[in-house]
């Protein structure tokens, strides 16, 4: 069943036993996200038997008689189309695949009304998903502000519903180049909690009981004496995971100013400081780009896997380190 554009009222009946009710709603509500799914649980949307029910975890034995209610979504008119170019590396009807700049925000959000890859897609595709949220319509995932690489967008509500689901169960393999200070082991694992620092709002900590589990992946591509290029690859997709983990070892990734890689003078050797003011002519962004991203299609259902090319600040920085003594 297909909810109206405007406010919809819905009412079904469970036929079967279901272990849980966001699931069976997710079955039933065609183009409705399991993200918003939840939302509209949890806002009292959702009612069992004449009951209002708050936690999509819910049980149901079959046989109860739900009523959904959907609000219309927002019109999305207030988010303006901008011309900004986009780096498409692969587009068909269901999903665009593009290289993100560094420096190019997402999403608007909190300080940041427009310029963003959102205003870009509404300017370039007729056709993007609704999603989870009204100002973020085709976003599936997120790359930080800095962090430069490939992202999927999805151009409908049935691609961006499957593709979430990849996501949210760790069926989508990422893989970052990260260049961050220090000499790596030749591989290692990460696994820790990941919450909100207490200390400071916009960042996240790895130094907690509680949050939220986090798992990263890593091996080292390259060392240059006091540096090194990791390949990494989270199995969580925890917002700033990769940041915070490698920060949590004592390995943060060069230039990231709110996880300790922004190093000042007093803390750099003397034998690396000219190498330092170099690299910080070459690249003034956290070092991170997403290299590969694959997933099952959509519409196909066969495996594909995408990669964005290492962008002229990160390859300049590499060239650099390569050229001296200590490489």
């Amino acid at each position: 069943m297909k909810p109206d554009k405007g406010w919809s009222n819905i009412n079904l009946l469970v036929d079967t036993a279901w272990p849980r009710l966001d699931a069976y709603l997710v079955s039933q509500l065609e183009g409705l996200s399991r993200t918003r799914i939840q939302s509209l649980i949890k806002s009292g949307q959702v009612q069992v038997d004449d009951a209002r029910v708050l936690k999509p975890r819910t049980a149901l034995a079959g046989g109860e008689r739900i009523q959904v209610d959907v609000p219309a979504q927002p019109e999305l008119s207030h988010l303006e189309p901008q011309a900004l170019a986009l780096d498409i590396i692969y587009e068909d009807e269901a999903i665009i695949v593009l290289n993100k700049p560094s420096g190019l925000v997402v999403h608007p959000g909190a300080g940041v009304r427009d310029g963003t890859l959102v205003n870009a897609l509404l300017w370039h595709f007729q056709s993007l998903s609704a999603g989870s949220h009204v100002q973020r319509p085709g976003i599936v995932h997120r790359l930080d502000k800095g962090t430069s690489g490939v992202m999927v967008i999805a151009r409908n509500d049935r691609a961006h519903l499957k593709l979430a689901r990849q996501f949210e169960h760790r069926l989508v393999e990422k893989s970052y180049l990260a260049l961050v200070w220090g000499d790596t082991p030749e591989a290692d694992t990460i696994e820790t909690m990941l919450a909100r620092d207490a200390r400071n709002r916009i960042a996240f900590t790895a130094k907690t009981e509680r949050g939220r589990a986090a798992l990263t992946n890593y091996k080292t591509i390259e060392r240059f004496g006091g540096f090194s290029l990791l390949e990494v690859r989270p199995a969580t997709g925890r917002t700033h995971q990769i940041r915070v983990h490698l920060s949590h070892i004592n390995h943060p990734i060069f230039e990231d100013d709110l996880y300790g890689g922004r190093k000042t003078a007093a803390a750099i050797s003397p034998q690396l400081r000219q190498v330092v003011a170099q690299l910080r002519n070459q690249i003034k962004r956290p070092a991170l780009h997403a290299q590969r991203l694959s997933f099952s299609h959509p519409d196909t259902g066969s495996e594909v896997s995408f990669e964005a090319p290492l962008p002229s600040d990160m390859e300049g920085a590499l060239a650099l380190l390569r050229k001296q003594p200590s490489a």
